[in-house]
């Protein structure tokens, strides 16, 4: 038997309002709370509860044999927990079927593991007390932001207790080996990797609806052909955002329909089944060892973390940042505390992005700023403005 593993990411990030250089020290209600909420509705009602309701359905209509697994960050639940409850419930409805695991990732989906390894293992451990609290699931798999991974990074989640953490199957990692098999990390071999096939989800995230790509229309049948002409795999892991159901790929273009469709195609026309990332650790055996010295994502053809880390604005802001870390801890003041996790989330240096290359409109698309310069001076007068409360507080 070979295994199909449907992973979705689910996240919004606490968006910033318009903070300019007169309202450093005047006001700090950084974050855009009205924006926030509009778009978790609005993203909701296109996505996250149709489908929710979808996945139910298959897993009941197929007794049990669909089966996915969810990442979702903590600051996407503290919004659905404020303004959306409903898509928690959606949620735990699916914990209840037994055939959806959680997986757990950094609390805040910040890129601490790139800068802090003890702020890392903080936001981690907070992450996986919310998950069991809400969906009764102590995580086994880690997913870290962006799917950044590295052999350091390996080796802290490894260390953490983690079997197996998800990873993108770059080609400049894997070379002439397919991502289709389960690897280990190196060099300690004490965790299971499980490899996006980039090239299979990316067909469905991001080509559904493109009509200049030449597989288009993607129907059930045509993605089935391409699942088992796929050479001798264990397993093939579908990984991508939960928006991409709905709110990237709208329901006119019949992104629900091929869903709904899909788990009876493979049932009917191929060898593959559906599993979870822990059924697919306790089943099949690892191939190798994936060394990974630099870190590596999902984001843009480098597969690289130049999407967030890759000029000066964002490496400035980047730096700025944590440079607040002993004095803010030093505070033990939790609303700054909590104000300054917020400011890691990855989103924020993404927007100061410059590469407008072959993932130009994937960039344009999240970005709430008219340029990343305008995003790069709205985040540093944030920080300036905490800046001056830490200082006012001693």
């Amino acid at each position: 038997m070979k295994s199909i593993c449907f992973y979705f990411q689910v996240h919004q990030p606490f968006r910033l309002r318009t903070f300019r250089f007169f309202d450093i020290g005047k006001r700090n209600d950084y974050f855009d709370d009205l924006q926030n909420e509009w778009i978790c509705r609005r993203v909701a009602q296109k996505c996250y509860l149709p489908a929710n309701e979808l996945i139910g359905e298959l897993i009941e209509q197929t007794e049990g044999r669909f089966k996915v697994a969810y990442s979702i960050s903590g600051v996407a639940l503290e919004q659905f927990e404020a303004y959306c409850p409903e898509v928690i419930e959606s949620f735990q409805r699916l914990a209840r079927s037994g055939c959806v695991e959680f997986l757990c990732e950094t609390y805040y989906h910040s890129l601490a593991s790139l800068k802090d390894e003890s702020e890392f293992l903080f936001q981690v451990d907070k992450h996986k007390k919310k998950i069991e609290a809400l969906f009764g699931q102590s995580p086994k798999v880690f997913r870290n932001t962006e799917l950044i991974y590295s052999d350091q990074i390996g080796a802290m989640v490894a260390k953490m207790g983690f079997k197996a953490q998800i990873a993108e199957g770059a080609k400049h990692v894997l070379g002439w080996r397919s991502p289709n098999y389960l690897y280990k990390n190196y060099p300690n071999e004490d965790m299971f990797l499980l490899l996006k096939n980039f090239q299979l989800s990316d067909d469905i995230a991001f080509r559904f609806s493109q009509h200049s790509w030449e597989g288009f229309p993607l129907t059930c049948d045509k993605f089935v052909s391409w699942l088992n002409g796929v050479e001798s795999p264990d397993c093939i892991n579908l990984f991508m955002d939960y928006e991409t159901f709905g709110e990237h790929q709208w329901k006119e273009t019949g992104i629900f329909e091929f869903l709904k469709r899909l788990p009876f195609e493979v049932f009917e026309q191929s060898d593959f089944d559906f599993a979870t990332p822990s059924e697919l650790i306790s089943r099949y055996e690892a191939k190798d060892l994936v060394s990974s010295p630099l870190p590596m994502s999902w984001a843009d053809e480098e597969r690289d973390v130049t999407a967030w880390l890759g000029n000066d604005l964002q490496d400035d802001a980047f730096e700025q940042l944590y440079s607040l870390s002993e004095e803010i801890h030093a505070s033990k003041d939790e609303e700054l505390l909590n104000i300054w996790r917020r400011l890691q989330t990855s989103d924020n240096f993404y927007y100061m992005c410059t590469k407008w290359f072959s993932d130009g409109d994937v960039h344009k698309y999240f970005n709430h700023y008219d340029s990343p310069y305008k995003a790069y001076i709205n985040y540093m007068n944030v920080l300036s403005d905490l800046r001056l409360r830490l200082k006012n507080r001693g």
